[in-house]
């Protein structure tokens, strides 16, 4: 889970290039084991990196198109790719298997709820459908728009990246609106949560293509001012690439597309135009943050000092200080104890 406020390192690391992702890249996923998937869509492949490999560990030869955009990874490893006005299923071979034709329009998002439900938006449809995987029925049920473009609440214009998160609320970039628009379990009409018509509108957005939620429901957002935007309790930031210039250094991006999380809170981002993925690594600040007791899983032992407020961490050389009946805690170096 990312802590509050967190920081990340504002040079990044590159992950993979175009030698290995071609050119154009869109689509990333990261699953819970921190295999990191993609897509090569100049060669129709998949790429996998397990078990911190540099290299992709496995390459799957699909015959995609060279429209194949999104990707995503449910828990049991189905792969769900995004091809053209397709969607395409794989388990680890090379032959994909067409699920969905929509025939009609690009597909740019694409996602898998806990119930094994799709969920994709359809761009020049400017809507969000589903359909359930565990039905043959090929039928889709539209639960955000309604076909025609328009800034109203229960419209979209030109619909990019989803999210739906674990009480199935669906979010959707909203490109051409500039905005993120959280449709509830059922409901028809959106709330702007992300742009400048939203409620708490700390931050503008041009052109966002893709989101994604945090453990503790933060936004982290691409949009085309070639930066990623993330929301904590004080409202949305930007966190990295933030002089909004486009460029190739390793402080800067060119129009960012999807970006995900690995499990240690390290940020990576398709970096579209400079045909790379990027890593930007979270700073890691012990000495001085506060989080919750209930989220710190602490699998070595722990005995009292002489202080009842006090705990040392065999080994690690940090001390915890008990602040309140809350269970709010501090994290110190023992070399900055108070």
């Amino acid at each position: 889970m990312i802590p509050p406020n967190a920081t990340w390192n504002q040079n990044a690391t590159t992950f993979a290039d175009q030698t290995q992702i071609g050119t154009g890249p869109v689509g990333l996923y990261i699953h819970t084991n921190n295999s990191i998937y993609t897509i090569n869509k100049n060669n129709g492949q998949i790429l996998i990196w397990m078990n911190n490999s540099t290299d992709p560990s496995l390459i799957l030869y699909t015959q995609l198109s060279s429209s194949a955009l999104p990707i995503f990874v449910t828990t049991n490893g189905q792969i769900y790719v995004g091809d053209s006005t397709s969607i395409k299923s794989n388990s680890y071979s090379n032959q994909t298997i067409e699920i969905a034709n929509l025939s009609s329009s690009p597909i740019y998002g694409l996602f898998v709820d806990i119930n094994n439900t799709l969920y994709c938006s359809i761009y020049n449809e400017h809507q969000v459908v589903k359909k359930s995987l565990n039905s043959n029925s090929s039928t889709m049920t539209t639960v955000a728009g309604n076909g025609s473009n328009g800034s109203a609440s229960n419209l979209l214009n030109y619909p990019y990246g989803i999210f739906v998160d674990t009480n199935f609320d669906l979010y959707v970039v909203d490109t051409a609106n500039n905005r993120i628009q959280l449709f509830r379990l059922g409901e028809t009409n959106g709330t702007t949560v992300a742009g400048s018509t939203s409620a708490n509108p700390t931050i503008s957005l041009s052109y966002p293509r893709y989101a994604i939620l945090d453990g503790n429901k933060y936004l982290f957002i691409t949009d085309l001012n070639n930066r990623i935007i993330g929301s904590d309790e004080n409202g949305f930031r930007c966190i990295v690439a933030c002089s909004m210039s486009s460029g190739a250094t390793s402080d800067k991006l060119s129009a960012p597309q999807s970006l995900a999380f690995d499990s240690f809170g390290n940020l990576f981002v398709v970096d579209y135009s400079n045909n790379r993925i990027q890593k930007f690594s979270l700073l890691s600040n012990l000495s001085n943050s506060k989080i919750k007791k209930q989220r710190f899983d602490i699998f070595i032992s722990l005995f009292r000092n002489n202080n009842n407020n006090d705990f040392n961490i065999h080994n690690l050389n940090l001390y915890i200080d008990i602040i309140n009946n809350n269970n709010d805690f501090y994290i110190f170096n023992n070399n900055n104890k108070r």
